[in-house]
């Protein structure tokens, strides 16, 4: 983030931050982004980043109601709004595996474990602060926090991109209620729509899919073309490589590597059935084994981020009010004994919260929390830091197969193991998503000037609203649509953890095999200096879903490179970013009115028409409409 100056609030003056409108406003947008993720991320498995619509919505209200100096209290309203991101990460990439697997979980599990995980990442990544958002300053790119800043500082102007993602907002919104509420086109189209592509899928197994949805290409713009690239390659690979490749070479036999009864030939399963067989788990180990190399390669960030934080709880007679006031963060002792407290707490929940059986279970789920929420904390800090990607569904499956071995060895298994396993990594996944979320709130108030530990103490607050919408918008979700047969969400990655967790808790093994095959490629692609952990989550989320983010990639790449006036590119990208997130937000929005009415029992689903050929025939239409909009919109910028 470059400005003629910063922290541009000055540091030995007083600004109002914490107020009754900030605190309102962004409890207000956490529980409306809380709703709006937690359906996209169940249906596509992306997870958008709430911190630059809400910094755009805060920046409009101020600028709609005349408020002066608003800038610091539109910090604030960013930072408690963006814990519906972070906290719906945690819970929908674990959580929804309990209704998958068959099994009951009640909203005070999905509460607690969102609570409990969101408070312990917040604590964890405090002592961190420092080493990341000060004494690396300039060294990390920190993109969301770059474009989030500028956002708000430019807001103080006037706040005009409010318009343009309203107007772009509106139409992803009606978009997607097209899709999802009438059916009016297909929201997949797929080779197999004509007859020679369906020959094919039968034949070789091989198919490519396209989600036409706002929403998914909006995260394609906003994730840009590099990483959009790199995770459509580990996708083709699957599905062009792999899939084909085992039907070829074990057509006629049956191959059931974790001991699940499988009966039937790989040349008798559909692409779709090899893909969530096989071809997945090869995917899981390359995330689990990308997850490893990052934690080494972050041994020195571990030491020194420590370092600092002994060296300030050592300290004597520099108490937190003494320190400069962008510089202030809870006092260390405060924060020693609040995660002394949280993890009581969590050992509470394990032991009398229905959790594990025993109290000896419990002190073990608690040892796997706070020694792997601890180390991963810099690794999910980290990323978000140099790509804005936090890699935390990997670290979480790792975490997983961790759990379910060290909770056999202690005698728990079968549907109770899987229950406490989920709920276990569901703590440990929203802690780190909230590390990695929160370091990118820290970082705008770097660069603005605000105080840290006003932050740091209202973010408690957001992560207790977030996490009491997102266990009730997952249960309206299960009752509207379920997450297993026809017509239920996707949620990939939940589908993965209960992909990995059953085998393991009900006798069986993993699939050991398939899961060396992906440590083998994670690390070949590090080698040879190629992001492994995109590469291997396009492995494991369907191609469907990845398709149309190299699509968003490439409409960033060619609006951001058609002039020789980089400043020009720049301002061009920028507006496409604020039309991606109207997509994102109004096509999630929408899809939570849309979920709301079928569970009210309203069905406008056209299913005739939505099941003819013709429906995702015509898909590409629409597709296409919104793809030129996107990129004459951006293109019409002028510097």
């Amino acid at each position: 983030m470059k400005t003629d100056r910063y922290p541009i609030l000055d540091p030995s003056k007083k600004y109002s931050e914490v107020t009754p409108y900030s605190v309102g406003v962004g409890l207000l947008m956490t529980v409306i982004f809380s709703a709006a993720a937690a359906y996209l991320g169940l249906k596509v498995g992306q997870v958008f980043e709430a911190a630059i619509p809400i910094a755009i919505i805060a920046v409009g209200l101020t600028g709609a109601l005349k408020k002066k100096d608003s800038l610091a209290q539109n910090v604030i309203i960013q930072s408690i709004g963006a814990c519906s991101g972070v906290v719906v990460a945690g819970a929908i990439f674990t959580l929804p595996a309990i209704y998958i697997l068959g099994l009951d979980v009640s909203f005070w599990h999905m509460f607690f474990s969102s609570l409990l995980g969101g408070c312990l990442g917040i604590l964890f990544l405090i002592p961190f602060r420092k080493y990341f958002v000060k004494e690396m300053d300039g060294k990390y790119p920190f993109p969301e926090a770059t474009a989030t800043t500028k956002v708000l500082v430019s807001g103080e102007g006037g706040g005009k991109g409010a318009k343009t993602l309203l107007v772009s907002g509106l139409i992803g919104g009606i978009y997607d209620f097209a899709v999802s509420t009438f059916g009016a086109w297909a929201e997949t189209l797929s080779t197999t729509v004509m007859h020679w592509g369906q020959v094919v899928a039968d034949k070789a197994k091989v198919v490519l899919k396209l989600n036409t949805g706002a929403a998914v290409l909006g995260l394609g713009y906003i994730v840009g073309l590099k990483y959009a690239f790199i995770i459509c390659l580990g996708s083709l690979l699957v599905w062009l490589v792999i899939i084909p490749g085992m039907n070829l070479l074990w057509g006629g036999s049956v191959l059931d590597f974790m001991g699940t009864g499988i009966s039937t030939t790989v040349s008798q399963m559909s692409a779709d059935e090899i893909f969530r067989t096989y071809a997945r788990h090869i995917g899981i180990g390359g995330i689990a084994t990308a997850g490893v190399i990052g934690i080494i390669k972050s041994f020195g960030v571990i030491k020194s981020a420590v370092g600092l934080a002994v060296g300030e709880f050592s300290k004597k007679g520099t108490a937190c009010g003494e320190a400069v006031r962008t510089d202030r963060d809870i006092e260390m002792k405060k924060l020693v004994l609040g995660i002394v407290v949280a993890l009581l707490a969590i050992f509470a929940f394990f032991a009398f919260g229905g959790v594990v059986a025993n109290v000896w279970q419990a002190v073990t789920g608690l040892l796997i929390v706070g020694v792997i929420a601890f180390l991963f904390t810099t690794v999910a800090a980290n990323a978000i830091a140099i790509v804005g990607s936090n890699p935390v569904s990997g670290m979480t499956i790792m975490t997983l197969i961790i759990t379910a071995l060290v909770l056999v060895a202690v005698g728990l298994k079968g549907n109770a193991g899987m229950v406490a396993a989920m709920v276990i990594g569901g703590v440990v996944c929203t802690a780190l998503s909230m590390a990695g979320g929160f370091i990118t709130d820290l970082k705008i108030g770097y660069w603005v000037g605000t105080t840290p530990a006003k932050q740091e103490t209202w973010k408690f607050i957001g992560t207790l609203v977030a996490a009491a919408t997102v266990g009730g918008v997952m249960m309206v979700l299960n009752k509207t649509y379920g997450f297993t047969g026809e017509g239920s969400l996707v949620a990939p990655q939940a589908n993965a953890m209960a992909a990995v967790i059953q085998p393991m808790m009900n006798g069986g093994s993993a699939p050991w095999l398939l899961y060396g095959i992906g440590a083998l490629i994670a690390i070949a692609l590090t080698v040879f200096k190629v992001p492994a952990l995109a590469f291997c989550l396009g492995m494991f989320i369907p191609i469907d879903l990845n398709l149309p983010l190299l699509l968003g990639g490439a409409i960033s790449w060619f609006v951001s490179t058609r002039s020789k006036d980089e400043e020009l590119n720049g301002a061009r990208q920028e507006k496409g970013t604020l039309i991606a997130s109207g997509f994102i937000a109004g096509g999630a929005l929408m899809g939570v009115v849309s979920a709301i009415l079928k569970f009210a029992g309203v069905d406008w689903f056209l299913e005739g028409w939505n099941a003819s050929g013709m429906a995702e025939a015509i898909a590409i239409l629409p597709l296409a409409a919104i793809t030129v909009y996107v990129t004459l919109a951006s293109m019409k910028v002028k510097k």
